[in-house]
């Protein structure tokens, strides 16, 4: 199959400039693999992609719109505000919707409304006029620098803590590496980058995920205005969902803080208490001293040794920056 790709180097407000394309002309296939790295190149669909904040009536209303690729899109409208900043934790509205010039138009489960100049404005389905302004949040916690007594693990310097890792030109570390140093307990920070891949689904949107001691994965995935799911970011994949999905859409920087307490094992090697995590996923608490009941998906089974902590690879340009530990290295 013929496959056509673009690269083009930038730089936007910190943010990997970076455009990687790669599509196939057959459908679907060359569809799915359509994929963007840069904003300023993603086009109209990604434009209008977002969150949006605002009222209907005199209650507080948002939205989370996914572009679902070829001009066609889902608003995911929630009362009381975004997730972790006043929704309810219940409502949930999905809207189709579909591109027409430089706005969007929405109608159906009764609700009418339109992108445009920022906005997303219209009726719910009861009737109540709404207008919502897009907005971008950044989590408190980006740019958090190493506290005393942790160990930087990646700066945008140099790659030497990590096995086989790969830096690009923007000084980002690239999925698909994993720590030289072997960890227990720890308290791990770190950033990562979600490509745009607007025709793809589930499993195959931005996958990754930072691997605990090779055993248990919290996943990282294009997730953006799901509701929390087994398999979702922020997920201990295939065991727990988050509590609330605090996805951002892709093309932003995102944050983990991950706390970790390892398996305890007694003598014979038999496990009396299963290994502990809490994630707080750009400022929010997704997983809140989660047991792991045993190792998750394609990971090494569970065992009393230290491992290394892993960027996991998964055939997807997901990128990462200001890593750092505080725990004991083995």
């Amino acid at each position: 199959m013929k496959r056509m790709a673009c690269l083009v180097l930038g730089l936007l407000m910190g943010i990997p400039a970076t455009v990687s394309r790669a599509q196939a002309p057959r459908r679907p296939a060359g569809q799915r693999e359509l994929t963007y790295l840069d904003p300023k190149d993603a086009g109209i669909d990604y434009q209008l992609q977002g969150e949006y904040v605002g009222s209907a009536g005199s209650a507080k209303l948002a939205a989370q719109v996914i572009a679902m690729g070829g001009g066609k899109f889902t608003a995911v409208f929630l009362d009381g505000g975004l997730p972790g900043d006043g929704w309810d934790g219940k409502s949930r509205t999905e809207v189709k919707g579909n591109l027409d010039g430089n706005k969007a138009d929405f109608d159906s489960s009764g609700w009418r409304a339109t992108i445009a100049d920022g906005a997303l404005s219209g009726t719910n389905d009861h009737g109540t006029s709404f207008k919502l302004q897009r907005t971008e949040r950044v989590s408190p916690d980006e740019g958090e620098k190493a506290p005393a007594g942790a160990v930087v693990l990646f700066d945008g310097t140099n790659v030497d803590a990590w096995q086989n890792g790969k830096m690009d030109a923007r000084h980002l570390i690239e999925a698909g590496t994993k720590t030289k140093a072997k960890y227990q307990d720890f308290k791990l920070h770190v950033e990562f980058y979600l490509p745009f891949k607007p025709y793809a689904r589930d499993q195959e949107r931005g996958n990754s995920g930072i691997y605990i001691q090779d055993r248990y994965e919290i996943q990282v995935l294009d997730t953006f205005g799901h509701p929390p799911e087994f398999n979702g970011c922020g997920a201990t994949y295939r065991q727990t969902s988050p509590k609330v999905n605090m996805c951002y859409p892709a093309l932003r920087w995102q944050t983990y803080d991950i706390e970790f307490q390892a398996a305890k094992f007694d003598d014979s090697g038999k496990k009396i208490h299963n290994a502990v995590v809490t994630v707080r996923q750009n400022g929010v608490i997704v997983q809140d001293h989660t047991e792991l009941s045993n190792k998750t998906g394609a990971g090494k089974p569970e065992g009393a040794t230290a491992g290394p902590i892993q960027l996991q690879g998964h055939n997807n340009p997901v990128f990462f920056r200001n890593i750092w530990v505080i725990g004991k290295t083995y």
